[in-house]
């Protein structure tokens, strides 16, 4: 806005009008949801008028009042939509032939923004101040408007919006590294060009969408940047024809690269950094980034640079031709005094764009154009920003809430006795037991004495006892009774009087074997008092122990290839209910896992024999029997499956996969349509549902991993005929499909995607085919032969290309044969696809561990962590991340990241991760805790005995101390350095190492209880 005077004019003058201040109304308000609003803008004055010699601080103002009778968005585009933002702050490190000196240039640089329709938004930056060797630029200095006719130069600067600048480390571009901060630092201060210029661009739902694809398709955006030639009208003799090719000069035509992809990142709304300046090659161009054609080449006949300029070179406005001034005369006269000199200049080399001939001389002063920014490291420094986030991330205040719920109310532990007052209360069950089997022995010789019968004299029970000694000792029982106590004193000689050593003298030894008599007289008749008295033992206390927790157990034995363990837990579950179908289901799948293909089949017999309509049991014993080559048993269960249930989409597939290996086409062609035409009931009744129910049954009918892959729609992905041919040409499409993209498939999704946005993401809820519906329940059980031949069929179904879940279950199986490098090939292709699904990045983060490549695997487990929806195996993505942390010592995360883990799914690995962070932190209150709920839930990890050790060692409790590293050492502690650690620390406190004792084997170590005090909860945790 311009504040004019018009002067008065005589009656032989024409009117006067003189330009006194300009303000600038940023109307971005209407575009975030307001109708009207009130500003005060400033006003700038022009140079030379009258308000530029008044005080500084009489500034004058403009209250401008902007409405609008209709919301410009709709509550869906200002939901979904987008507000896009590139600043541009300067090119650094220039080359030497950029001079002040010679020709007038303007700088631009130019990025191309997806847009809705066809063509792309290009973002454009134009007259650009090439500055030479002098201060730094300072921080903070305003961002600067992108307006062409704006005389005031303070109007420029947009309010409070500052650069601000930072830490190299802390930005996202290149030269980042501690190794570029002096170059960063020296190129700063030297020439440069800048323009410290904001462009906006608003998204709308559909822009979004095209963007997030974009980005996944291609991290690498193009900025090109070049200096043109500024002609102008002058009075010397040049011919139309060169005047004509100046206006087309080009000068140092480069590219930087922009990584686009931290975008992408859950949470992340800005880019800022420094990118290197390359020379513009439409090969090297094409292969980074896939764009065809030059911006500034297409844009460079649209740009009017030959014409009259306002005060800013280069720039034609309606104002400006209305209002001269005497610097745009002294411009002009500067440009035609150079004119001569910009067609002799050497050191900067041009292309001819009109024409193509000189275009192709050109190549050799293209190339070394660029070497000349390659040589000198020419950098710009740019920032992009939205208004949202592309990928929405969790907020704190429900992690905070979560982990708050993170230790449930939960009955206190039983209490264990342990030490010496265990090995007495051994003894007494040793004598109890013993004085039990006499009395039956004395039963069967003589009967039982009944209390109406009167009393038996003394003779007579000499007499018997004289027979009963001579019946034990004849037959061996005294001997046997002997032996069964003996490892009861012997515990007792080591537990309650520390005796593991030979005695010096036989008088010590004399005096010692009395003690013990005694101790060990009276301890027997408190325990035949206790017998005798009739009173009732208590119960054991029972279990601790669910199922679901034997389930966890066994899953996390299986990840951390600890099979032995593993199978324990499943034969555990099978023990605590042997009539419970699912038992028996796992226990055969984790036989699948081991190729233990006979053993399987008898878990699964079993569990069809407790029910023989359960159609999980059908379909897995089928499947077994293929394995077996039993072909007729395995038509029978297929066929009795589908018959059974003939709703079911799985049973139809993997009945049709079946069919197809018996090479009988007809009858896989009529599983396969049966599948598919219930699938489109399914998919048709899901659309019906109204939107707020349809998440709750999408959720339960979709599987996750096929949620989230964008591809065609579901009509599209389900063809009325699968290509026929046998099954060992179908497994050898599976392995090609890592390069095969269909050129069709970037335009279907994005038909796709613009129909059906997501909430979340903004992505088309993609098909979920019979064949991924297979592979989900075949993925499970751990089927993989039939994994392949559901994939095989997956990759011609579908007309769009494979999709992320495809990529992703392949990649599982190739990480359950540990072909790593094929994994990773997947995987890569599968985040190019879906770049939102926390299961892609959490496989990915497993892969990186597996290759002990910590860093990358920590950044996959902390991206997984802050999407909003949580993968499928969280519990190892909180167990793995809380390792890195431990490893990195980071045991505040660490801690942390344990506590997540043991929210819904707590076991002794969780809670030892959570003691040994809380340890190294010194918190050793919170650390035996933990590892007390540790020890409840498995009472054989040496590590968590070993960790008990140095806490009790810490606290001066020499017998728990030993207690612990007895068992710490009779479990087998595998990690050396806790060995080292604790046997430090009993050397340095003088206690804690007593010499193994020989505990009777078949007796496992006890369960430790938690430390209770009165003076605080022990749950505090």
């Amino acid at each position: 806005m311009t504040v004019i005077e018009v002067l008065q004019r005589d009656q032989k003058q024409k009117e006067k009008t003189v330009p006194l201040g300009q303000a600038v109304v940023d109307l971005l308000p209407l575009l975030q949801g307001q109708c009207s609003f009130k500003v005060s803008a400033p006003l700038y004055a022009v140079p030379t008028s009258p308000l530029e010699s008044l005080h500084p601080e009489a500034k004058g103002g403009l209250e401008v009042t902007v409405c609008t009778k209709e919301p410009l968005l709709s509550a869906a585009q200002l939901s979904n939509g987008n507000l896009l933002s590139v600043t541009l702050e300067a090119a650094y490190s220039l080359p030497e032939a950029f001079a002040a000196t010679g020709p007038l240039q303007n700088y631009m640089a130019c990025l191309q923004v997806p847009a809705a329709g066809e063509k792309e938004f290009s973002l454009l930056f134009k007259n650009g101040i090439l500055k030479l060797a002098g201060e730094k630029e300072p921080l903070p200095r305003p961002k600067k408007w992108p307006l062409a006719n704006i005389m005031a130069p303070g109007a420029l600067n947009i309010p409070n919006s500052f650069i601000v600048g930072g830490p190299y480390e802390d930005e996202d571009g290149e030269l980042n590294k501690r190794e570029d901060k002096e170059f960063r630092i020296q190129a700063e201060s030297t020439k440069r060009i800048v323009w410290d210029m904001e462009r906006r661009c608003y998204l709308d739902p559909a822009a979004v969408v095209i963007l997030q694809k974009c980005i996944a398709e291609c991290q690498y955006w193009p900025m090109e940047v070049c200096g043109m030639s500024v002609a102008s009208s002058s009075k010397g003799k040049t011919s139309k024809a060169d005047k004509g090719d100046e206006d087309k000069q080009i000068f140092f035509h480069g590219v930087a690269y922009v990584n686009m992809v931290p975008l992408l990142c859950p949470g992340v709304k800005q880019i800022r950094g420094a990118f290197r300046v390359f020379t513009y090659q439409d090969s090297e161009v094409f292969e980074k980034t896939k764009s065809q054609h030059s911006v500034l080449r297409d844009l460079r006949t649209q740009l009017s640079l030959s014409k009259e300029g306002s005060w800013t070179p280069g720039i034609s406005t309606p104002l400006s031709r209305a209002v001269p001034s005497k610097t745009r005369k002294e411009d002009k006269e500067k440009i035609t005094k150079d004119k001569d000199s910009n067609r002799r200049m050497s050191n900067a080399p041009k292309i001819q764009l009109s024409d193509a001939t000189v275009e192709a001389e050109n190549v050799t002063y293209l190339s070394l154009d660029g070497q000349q920014y390659v040589e000198a490291g020419t950098f710009l420094v740019m920032e992009i920003k939205l208004d949202k986030a592309l990928v929405p991330k969790r907020l704190r205040e429900e992690l905070t809430r979560r982990v708050k719920q993170m230790i449930p109310p939960r009955p206190p532990l039983p209490p264990r006795t342990a030490g010496a007052k265990k090995a007495v209360e051994d003894y007494h069950n040793h004598i109890t037991s013993i004085a039990v089997a006499i009395l039956s022995e004395y039963h069967e010789l003589f009967g039982k004495q009944l209390p109406d019968q009167g009393a038996i004299d003394h003779q007579t029970l000499e007499e018997q006892k004289r027979q009963l000694n001579f019946e034990l000792n004849s037959s061996g029982k005294y001997f046997a009774f002997k032996e069964q106590l003996k490892y009861a004193v012997v515990k007792i000689v080591r537990e309650k009087y520390l005796k593991t050593t030979a005695f010096e003298t036989q008088e010590q030894f004399q005096s010692f074997l009395s003690e013990l008599y005694v101790y060990l007289m009276d301890e027997m008749h408190i325990a035949l008092n206790q017998l005798l008295s009739e009173e009732a033992a208590s119960p054991a206390p029972l279990s601790r122990t669910t199922e679901e927790q034997l389930w966890l157990f066994a899953r996390e034995a299986e990840v951390n290839k600890d099979y032995k363990l593993a199978s324990l837990y499943h034969q555990q579950r099978v023990a605590q209910d042997q009539r419970n179908i699912q038992y028996w289901l796992d226990y055969g799948a984790f036989c699948l896992l081991l190729e233990e293909t006979t053993k399987a089949q008898e878990c699964f017999q079993q569990a069809l024999s407790l029910d023989p309509h359960h159609i999980q049991s059908l379909l897995l014993c089928g499947i077994v029997a293929v394995m077996l080559e039993h072909y007729e048993e395995a038509e029978i269960f297929f066929e009795d499956a589908c018959c059974l249930e003939p709703s079911s989409i799985v049973a139809w597939t993997l009945s049709g996969l079946f069919y197809e290996l018996q090479n009988n086409n007809i009858q896989a062609e009529m599983a396969f349509r049966e599948a598919k035409k219930l699938l489109q009931a399914q998919i048709a009744q899901e659309r019906s549902i109204p939107e707020a129910a349809e998440g709750e049954e999408g959720k339960k009918h979709i599987s996750a991993g096929c949620v989230r892959s964008p591809s065609p729609g579901p009509g599209e992905c389900l063809p009325e005929k699968v290509p026929d041919g046998s099954a060992d040409k179908l497994s050898e499409v599976v392995e090609p499909a890592l390069v095969c993209v269909a050129p069709e498939e970037e335009a279907t999704a994005l038909e796709a995607a613009l129909k059906a946005p997501s909430p979340v993401s903004g992505l088309s809820r993609p098909p979920c085919t019979i064949f991924m519906k297979a592979v989900e329940f075949l993925m499970k059980v751990n089927a993989i032969q039939f994994v392949h031949r559901a994939l095989a069929h997956e990759l011609l179904s579908l007309q769009g290309g494979p999709s992320c879940a495809y990529y992703l279950a392949l990649a599982q199986t190739y990480l359950l044969k540990e072909d790593l490098s094929k994994c990773e090939e997947c995987l890569c292709e599968a985040i190019r696809i879906d770049y939102m699904n926390p299961n892609v990045w959490a496989q990915k983060g497993h892969l990186c561990y597996l290759k002990r490549d910590f860093g990358e695997a920590k950044e996959c487990y902390e991206r997984t962590i802050n999407f909003v929806e949580d993968a499928a195996d969280m519990h190892f993505v909180y167990l793995r991340l809380g390792s890195i942390y431990l490893e990195e010592k980071e045991y505040g995360r660490a801690k942390q990241t344990y506590l997540l883990a043991c929210k819904n799914s707590a076991s002794c690995l969780t809670w030892l991760g959570v003691g040994i962070a809380c340890y190294r932190l010194e918190e050793m209150v919170e650390a035996e805790d933990a590892l007390s709920e540790a020890n409840a839930l498995s009472n054989t990890n040496a590590e968590v005995w070993g960790y008990l050790a140095l806490i009790c060692l810490q606290g001066g409790r020499q017998l728990e101390a030993e207690q612990c590293y007895k068992y710490t050492v009779k479990l087998g502690l595998r990690n050396d350095a806790l060995l080292r650690e604790i046997r430090a620390a009993q050397q340095r406190l003088g206690f804690g190492n007593p010499p193994p004792p020989n505990t009777p084997s078949g007796k496992g170590p006890p369960r430790r209880s938690r430390p209770t005090p009165a003076s605080r909860d022990p749950r505090s945790t």
